[in-house]
């Protein structure tokens, strides 16, 4: 069996299955990875991480005969695919299996925004409603114009799963798609027409910030920003200044610029709703994940090919 040198934590479903395959050296079982790899590193072909951990300079340098590096997420910016086409690596994740999942938890962030859920859960469960009685109207969902932040298989997946809340889709991304929707390339002018902004683009230095002061004043005290792409795409002060001041109306955010650190400041905020990163976190859906990133590894392993390179490895197949 070949060897796997694994970054990201496995689940015992995850670990079983590649065990019947591979013979796994877990970082986490290494008093020391650097001083293991520059013993062991030499006979490794084959990585496992995730879109959070990716792989550290220093373990690429001490895989001198990698082979592939197989990623358990849709996302890779920790992932320095340059240099892995620089060196002939391989670099796959899994689009696709979770593109509905992501989508339904931007829409659960939507709704919970515009309903207050917050703050009715915590009217309710408190004890508080028979004593203070309800809160101020909610706003309605539907007929909303939406931008959305990119609109790849994800993005795509969020405008199907608002199809029945009958919103005006706009959208920006690098360049014009065949859709029935308006295109924006300026992302502040979209921001400017845009009740709600949804972010979905992926992270890296290209979309650093990208959502910052000037776009979010554009949407203004009524708007609404949804981000389920990666937390470096928006300016986390700046966002936290624009709802301080009332210069947006509210946030739903399941990700974040320092996970899993979350400012007090959005914390403390009634009118953000946050979770934890789990856009994609249901069981069937991790599930699938995981096999991808398996089955990426098989095939390799079995005619040199794979089933999800990332696009910057495309020469490389």
């Amino acid at each position: 069996m070949n060897d796997l040198f694994v970054i990201a934590p496995l689940n015992a479903e995850m670990r079983k299955a590649l065990e019947a395959h591979f013979n796994i050296h877990h970082v986490d079982d290494m008093d020391d990875p650097i001083r293991w790899l520059a013993r062991h590193g030499a006979g490794i072909e084959y990585a496992l991480t995730d879109g959070h951990y990716g792989i550290r300079p220093d373990f690429m340098a001490g895989l001198p005969n990698l082979k592939l590096v197989s990623s358990n997420g849709v996302g890779y910016d920790a992932i320095d695919t340059g240099a892995a086409v620089s060196r002939g690596i391989l670099v796959t994740h899994t689009p696709a299996v979770l593109s509905a999942e992501v989508a339904t938890t931007a829409l659960m962030l939507l709704i919970a925004c515009y309903r207050d859920f917050r703050a009715n859960v915590d009217l309710a469960t408190s004890g508080k409603w028979a004593v203070d009685g309800n809160l101020a109207l909610a706003r309605s969902v539907d007929n909303r114009t939406i931008g959305i932040l990119g609109l790849g298989r994800i993005g795509q997946a969020i405008a199907d799963k608002l199809a029945p809340f009958q919103p005006r889709i706009l959208y920006n991304s690098r360049s014009p798609k065949a859709v029935d929707y308006t295109y924006y390339d300026d992302l502040t002018a979209m921001a400017r027409d845009a009740e709600v902004l949804i972010c979905i683009a992926p992270g890296g230095a290209e979309t650093h910030h990208l959502v910052n002061a000037k776009v979010l004043e554009a949407l203004g005290p009524d708007g609404v920003l949804i981000n389920v792409g990666r937390g470096s795409v928006v300016d986390e002060n700046a966002l936290i200044a624009a709802l301080s001041d009332g210069r947006l109306g509210a946030a739903g955010l399941d990700v974040f610029e320092d996970e899993p650190n979350i400012p007090d400041a959005l914390r403390a905020m009634p009118n953000v709703v946050l979770t934890p990163h789990i856009g994609s976190a249901t069981v069937e859906t991790r599930a699938a994940m995981a096999q991808l990133a398996i089955d990426n590894l098989l095939q390799h392993r079995k005619d040199g090919t794979v089933i999800t390179p990332v696009p910057e490895c495309a020469e490389l197949l």
